[in-house]
């Protein structure tokens, strides 16, 4: 059978060999345990010299490049390259993460720093602008960034002696930060006279401002404040690349091999030449050192760590070797003893013990080498070469045996046959040749079947036939030795194969994901025996599989650490291991394998945290064909929250109907209607594809939401109050533990999530920015302080904040598919949990992110579907509601028992003091015990069981149950069905709340002469409506069909609808029985309208542009209208019943006389005067003005008209319910609207007294009540809309004075060649070589600021080596405001004028000036609080349009 779920067995990283010393500099440490820590490819490597024992940080998903120690000498942080990277710190000792901090470099983080109490952490990034950034890194909060330099950064350093002072060196530059408030201000080191500018590679801070530098010619720089002092010459050969500061002095360490000790004031203490030691060799190159007591680490160019004791400094200790710089391919194992062969593209072939974990001989051949094999006897080692030769050696004293060169191309694969006799070479020249072992290596045979490079090759166990794999990704066959290829199938179907390393073939189609290149698996290997293999492929993944694996896009278990290409695998000969090999990084990681019998013992080893971000979803799921979604979730997971358009987008839409709005703006418009409406009743509950989203507040009234409405619920009044701050569906819903604020979060393009209050209704925190589409999860933390949100973007990112501040505290990808509930831990605030589809998570934060590990199932069964989740107890129990209907029982991440609770999916629960409620699919809501051990009591949601007084009716029994919640002695259930239930202790159950289900409402018909509605929608119900103070369902009716359209006999006692297939029913419409049906048409009834007066004619509409007409009383057809293109949108009739206006989907206004359905043509003025019965046309020169700006985008979907012919109601695609006054002619015209809805108002109609608006809302499935008040009753309004789409340019307008300064454009100069070009250093900033007659005045006068000037008139005149402002005449006020005050009680007055702030002294008459801006000086304003006297804010124009640099300076301290 086909098995494609991943192999229960698994691999454990136990060995790397190997260090990255290429293009890193310092990355190599004594941590406060004497172990050593540095890192290679995506791996932090912490190493015992004493044990001879490795752990591995593995939270990175790319190449690590940079590491810092923390001053505390425990925790390191790493910094890695990629699209997305980020930092990591990581504890030395536990390896696991503490901080994560991200989303703010791009490319890579190229050097990092701690500061000298370990608080803070400064990075620089790889992008063009070399971003330098300081963190908090325990929040994982940004504190400060600024562009670092136009080149790139080699070395930052935190000056240890003074707070707030940073170095930064590089190419041809060294700069000194200093951090103040939140920015990084730089200068320039001034390299004078005293030395040439150069590249500085490394730095040291020393006390009394003093910075030593390693230059690139070998010299060491010294600076005092920012200048350079002295330097001293030849310190070594050449560039100095690292430079390490301790208690005794400081090392360096440079290209020319040397590694120098200095004394604390850079007097030389000795020099250790690596080169010239037993282990040296010509070319060594220093890249890092390490000096701790009377140990020296030094890490090398190529791969090797050494160890020096100082006392015998002659002869260093070799820790750790690995190839160099260049790519390995070549990878092979011996057959019969525990060793590993690498060759790579520096020349060096190597063997390395798996047992001893160290290097056991190595050789350097002439070419680089591309591949190796080993005799099936172990004596012989073949290598093939990039020049197309290949060589054998000797294993046992690498001596050479044969050199043959017989192609041009590279050698990319060779293989010993099993019988010893022939070695295979395949090349790049699509060959591949036969050579006979014994004959000293004579070509015997060739084989030129493939048409591209050959790839991979294995040997049949009796060395008679090789299959090969080749570039296309063909498989080809060849008898052995000749060379003949083999097509026969019948000859192939018995072979058995010595070794599988091939990429194609049945037995490995598994190996391939669904859509994928075919050469994106370099390497595999199986292990016949333990029916697994293990892959390697081009994204740095080492993946397991079963073996054989046949059906595609099976299921494995992946392994990261490689940073790039991993470019060859391979078992041991005992299967005890296996061997990966990385091209780019070059390093060699041996993984131990552990069975499967091996792990049950290890079940209780937590697992391996991983990053999420490294995307470990893909697979770890380790079942295969997970059983069949429940139908329900199904559903709701195919869901899609986006939109064509958002709400957010107006604002640019609007913008680009600039032209239209220009042309509007110049005719006189009708002003917007007097009168208004409010939101008073919203039948609806968004249970469809919500869940947990309903709650008692702390006064017993209910919160819930549908469409953009956040709902509280008075069940005593039966009366409602709204949260309409949303402007699109609302997803989910939280409330505060204290149960008073509630968030809720929404769809958006920026989403955005709400907290507000719900007794005042006021909101109290937006937070927006980090969802993109939608939120669809949030949960307040315990203390209430904290808040966890999930988003429906494409990895659910998880985003937890500080609601208050507004502040996300840290954020990660969730998962690639849907995520429905997070939980924040209510003992520990850092840790939560989310579920979903096939997904449970535990999280705990570090810094700025989030890091995940996925529930540990073990025996107990497969990772199900979750849908809901609490904790328990305690911190570590944690409860998950499964889509089969167990209850899986967590405690820490292991699942540790699971209990069938429901039929069906559990969709929620909820944890009391003593136990736990569960609701399920099945309509059955559970009391359980605080153990999940009993079901204390059941409650099934029935008919049978509403309390009599329940008013409404249940839809059905036993409704799907989507939320549950527990308070003032009731437990309130929702469901899908969009019904809200309040069941009682001891059994009855009161209807509180009903809407539609899920599926479009459009169809809505108001009575002719009571205040009752009607309603149709695609959830196949008929339902009646009592819109007096009762506001309940009077009726409900299953269809067998959805429908579109209703109507009232104007009687009412006859109910007419429209369904879906064609068809439409007469009902009475007290009972909804049938009175008559009938089907003509095969598309969507589309609207329908009984004829004015007795109702004689029906006018039904459908989806195929036809209207037909029927006699009520005989029942047949009598007329039908042609003629439209398109599909019937809207119908009205005259008040005579003799003519009907249609609206189709071409915006055709076409009229037929009835009831023959004659189309007549009438000019747009008589349309006028014709009285219509009633007016929900869109169409016609009496509502042009509905129709907004952006008409092609979005359509006007439904009208009414007032009975007094003033008001007409609109609704849109955009959810916006807006009044017009009566004719609206003239384009644009002006509105009131209202949001409530989120997206298409699908229908609006007034009640027969006018008293009373009905919309329904399409897709969100609610029906809005909304009371019109007359002008003049104003009370406080909730959301009065704004007035209309257009400013009111034409009411008047503008000040001519406002209008040039509204004009004004700030931003041309940026965008045009500039004015005055903005570089190089302001005169007063640039150093000035201090002349002898210049020393330093003695004062006992504060020091005056650096910043400000002041000039005193009677000094005695120097030789002017620098201009001195001293006047400026001037002042900013044709376009600022507020921007003079007094200081010092008026003694002296601050103002602006272009980019300097001027402090006036009234008595004296002289200026004093702050020059840090360096444009435009647009706003200022001074701090009135006692305690910051002096202190002003000036902000400034700057290059990048839009960014306001806001500068804080102190005034007139003299």
């Amino acid at each position: 059978m086909a098995d494609r779920s991943a192999p229960s067995c698994h691999l454990r990283l136990e060995w790397v060999y190997g260090y990255r010393g290429h293009q890193c500099r310092n990355n190599l440490y004594y941590t406060a345990a004497k172990e050593i820590v540095y890192f290679v490819a995506g791996v932090g490597v912490v190493y015992s010299p004493r044990e001879h024992r490795q752990k591995f940080y593995l939270g990175h998903q790319d190449d690590i490049i940079s590491l810092a120690l923390h001053p505390e000498r425990v925790l390191v942080a790493t910094g890695q390259v990629g699209k997305e990277p980020y930092i990591c710190v990581w504890d030395s000792y536990t390896v696991q993460t503490v901080s994560v901090l991200k989303d703010v470099h791009t490319h890579g983080i190229a050097c990092l720093a701690f500061d000298l109490d370990g608080q803070r952490l400064v990075s620089v990034g790889l992008d063009s602008k070399n971003t330098v950034c300081v963190w908090d890194w325990r929040k994982g909060k940004l504190l400060s960034m600024a562009p670092g330099h136009t080149d790139r950064i080699f070395d930052i350093s935190w000056d240890l002696y003074q707070p707030n002072k940073l170095v930064s060196c590089g190419v041809k530059h060294i700069k000194f930060w200093s951090l103040c408030g939140n920015s990084l201000t730089p200068k320039r080191g001034v390299f004078g006279k005293t030395g040439d500018l150069q590249t500085i590679l490394c730095l040291a801070c020393a006390r009394d401002e003093v910075t030593y530098s390693g230059a690139l010619n070998g010299d060491i720089y010294v600076w005092k404040g920012i200048n350079l002092v002295r330097t001293i010459q030849g310190a070594h050969a050449a560039g100095i690349f690292s430079m390490n500061a301790c208690e005794e002095g400081f090392a360096t360490g440079g290209r020319d091999g040397c590694v120098r000790l200095w004394d604390l004031n850079f007097k030389p203490i000795t020099v250790i030449d690596l080169r010239e030691t037993d282990q040296g060799y010509k070319g060594l190159s220093v890249r890092s050192v390490c000096w701790r007591g009377d140990h020296i680490l030094v890490g090398t160019q190529d791969s090797e760590i050494f160890e020096i004791v100082v006392h015998e400094r002659n002869k260093p200790f070799l820790i750790m070797q690995g190839h160099c710089e260049g790519e390995l391919w070549a990878l092979a194992v011996h057959p019969t003893k525990p060793l590993a062969m690498t060759g790579s593209d520096d020349r060096s072939v190597r063997i390395w013990s798996l047992i001893d974990h160290a290097l056991i001989a190595r050789c350097n051949m002439e070419e680089p080498i591309r591949c190796a094999a080993v005799s099936t006897d172990g004596i012989h080692l073949a290598l093939g070469m990039k020049d197309g030769s290949f060589t054998v050696l000797r294993v046992r004293d690498m001596t050479e045996v044969v050199h043959i060169k017989d192609r041009k191309e590279a050698i990319h694969e060779l293989k010993y046959s099993p019988d010893g006799n022939f070695l295979a070479v395949g090349s790049n020249d699509s060959s591949v040749d036969i050579y006979g072992v014994v004959q000293r290596y004579k070509k015997v045979g060739e084989c030129i079947g493939s048409l591209s490079f050959i790839t991979h090759m294995d040997w049949s166990s009796d060395s008679k036939y090789l299959q090969t794999n080749d570039g296309n990704g063909k498989r080809l066959f060849y008898r052995m030795p000749g060379g003949k290829e083999v097509t026969n199938k019948e000859e192939l179907k018995g072979i058995q194969w010595a070794s599988w390393t091939c990429v194609s073939g049945l037995e490995v189609n598994g190996i391939w994901p669904k859509y994928s290149e075919i050469n994106d698996i370099n390497s595999v290997d199986a292990n016949f025996i333990g029916q697994v293999m293990v892959t390697a492929d081009d994204y740095g993944i080492v993946k397991l599989f079963r073996y054989p694996c046949l059906r595609k896009g099976a299921k494995f278990k992946k392994y990261l650490g490689h940073s790039a290409h991993v470019t060859n695998v391979r078992w041991s000969h005992d299967h005890q291991w296996v061997v990966s090999i990385g091209g780019a990084d070059h390093s060699v990681f041996q993984w131990k394998f552990v069975p499967d019998r091996k792990l049950k013992d290890t079940l209780h080893i937590a697992p391996q945290e991983s990053l999420v971000d490294s995307n470990s979803d893909e697979s770890d799921s380790d079942q295969s064909d997970v059983p069949e979604l429940d139908s329900e979730i199904e559903q709701e997971t195919q869901i899609t929250y986006r939109r064509q358009v958002y709400k957010e987008d107006l604002p640019q839409l609007k913008e680009q109907c600039k032209e239209k709005r220009k042309s509007a703006a110049s005719k006189r418009r009708e002003r917007a209607p007097g009168n208004s409406i409010r939101l008073h009743f919203v039948h609806g509950y968004r249970g469809y594809d919500c869940r947990s989203n309903l709650f008692y507040t702390q006064t017993g009234e209910i919160v819930y939401h549908v469409a953009a409405v956040g709902v509280v619920y008075n069940r005593q009044q039966n009366t409602q109050r709204f949260y309409l701050g949303h402007d699109d569906d609302i997803l989910c819903l939280a409330i505060h533990p204290l149960k008073d604020y509630v968030a809720t979060g929404q769809v958006g393009r920026d989403s955005s999530i709400h907290i507000w209050d719900t007794e005042t209704i006021k909101p109290l925190s937006v937070l927006k920015g980090y969802h993109q589409y939608g939120v669809c999860a949030v949960d307040f933390s315990a203390d209430g302080k904290r808040l966890a949100s999930v988003g429906i973007d494409d990895n659910h990112t998880i985003v937890l904040w500080d609601w208050k501040k507004g502040e996300k505290l840290s954020a990660v990808r969730g998962s690639k598919d849907k995520i429905f509930v997070v939980k924040i831990n209510p003992y520990m605030p850092d840790k939560l949990i989310t579920v979903g589809i096939k997904h449970m998570k535990f999280w705990r934060r570090a810094g700025g992110g989030l890091i995940g590990r996925k529930g540990c199932i073990g025996a107990l069964g497969r990772t199900d579907t979750m849908m809901c989740a609490v904790y328990g107890w305690t911190e570590e129990m944690a409860f998950s509601g499964t889509s089969t209907g167990d209850v899986c029982i967590w405690r820490d991440v292991f699942l540790i028992k699971t209990v069938k609770a429901h039929d069906g999916p559990v969709f929620s629960m909820h944890a009391l003091e003593k136990g736990f409620v569960t609701g399920g699919k099945d309509g059955v809501v559970a009391l359980w015990d605080d153990t999940f051990e009993r079901c204390l009591k059941t409650y099934a949601i029935k008919r049978a069981a509403l309390a009599p007084g329940s008013k409404g009716l249940l839809l059905e029994d036993n409704p799907s149950i989507r939320a549950i919640s527990l308070g003032h002695g009731h437990i309130l259930v929702g469901t899908k069905n969009g019904e809200i239930l309040e069941v009682d202790k001891s059994g009855p159950i009161t209807l509180l709340v009903q809407g539609h289900m899920e599926g479009e409402v459009w169809g809505l018909a108001t009575h002719p002469h009571l205040p009752i509605c009607a309603t149709v929608s695609d959830d196949k119900t008929l339902r009646i409506w009592d819109l007096s103070p009762s506001h309940c369902m009077l009726a409900v009716r299953k269809l067998k069909k959805g429908g579109r359209c209703c109507c009232f006999s104007p009687d009412g006692k006859a109910l007419a609808v429209g369904l879906n297939d064609g068809s439409f029913l007469i009902v009475n419409a007290d009972t909804l029985e049938d009175l008559v049906s009938f089907q003509h048409r095969k598309d969507v009834i589309s609207e329908i309208r009984f004829s004015p007066g007795a109702g004689k004619y029906l006018a039904v509409a459908s989806c195929d542009n036809f209207v037909d007409i029927y006699n009520v009383m005989s029942s047949k057809r009598v007329g039908i209208c042609k003629g439209a293109s398109s599909y019937i949108t809207h119908m009205d009739w005259d008040i005579r019943g003799k003519l009907l206006q249609v609206n189709t989907g071409a915006k055709e206004q076409l009229f037929f006389e009835a009831p023959r359905g004659k189309k007549q043509t009438i000019p747009s003025l008589e349309v006028e005067k014709i009285g219509w019965a009633s007016w929900t046309s869109v169409l016609g020169s009496c509502c042009e003005g509905i129709w907004p700006i952006i008409g092609e985008v979005t359509d006007v979907t439904a009208s009414c008209l007032t009975s007094d012919s003033k008001v007409l109601a609109t609704g849109d695609d955009f959810g916006f319910v807006k009044l017009f006054r009566y004719p609206a002619k003239g384009k644009f015209g002006k509105f009131k609207r209202y949001v409530a809805h989120s997206t298409h108002v699908t229908n609006v109609r007034w009640t027969y007294d006018d008293s009373l608006l009905v919309t329904v809302g399409g897709a969100d499935t609610s029906l809005m009540l909304w009371t019109y008040e007359m002008e003049g009753h104003r009370d406080s309004r909730q959301c009065d809309s704004e007035e209309s789409d257009l400013d009111s340019e034409e009411d008047g307008g503008y000040d001519s004075d406002v209008t040039r300064e509204n004009e004004i454009n700030y931003t041309i100069k940026a965008l045009s060649t500039n004015i005055r070009p903005m570089f190089g250093i302001k005169p007063h900033l640039q150093q000035k070589e201090p002349t002898l007659d210049e020393r330093p005045p003695v004062s006992r006068a504060l020091p005056q600021p650096e910043k400000l000037q002041t000039n005193n008139v009677g000094k005695k005149k120097r030789p002017i080596e620098d201009l001195i402002l001293e006047l400026v005449f001037g002042y900013r006020g044709k376009d600022c405001r507020n921007n003079v005050h007094y200081l010092n009680d008026g003694a002296d007055v601050i103002y602006h004028t272009a980019s300097i702030g001027i402090l006036y002294n009234v008595a004296t008459g002289s200026q004093s000036f702050y020059q840090e801006h360096n444009d435009d000086i647009l706003c200022l304003t001074v701090n009135q609080h006692p305690k910051f006297t002096n202190i002003v804010a000036t902000g400034q124009e700057t290059q990048q349009i839009c960014q306001l640099q806001l500068l804080l300076f102190m005034c007139g301290m003299q």
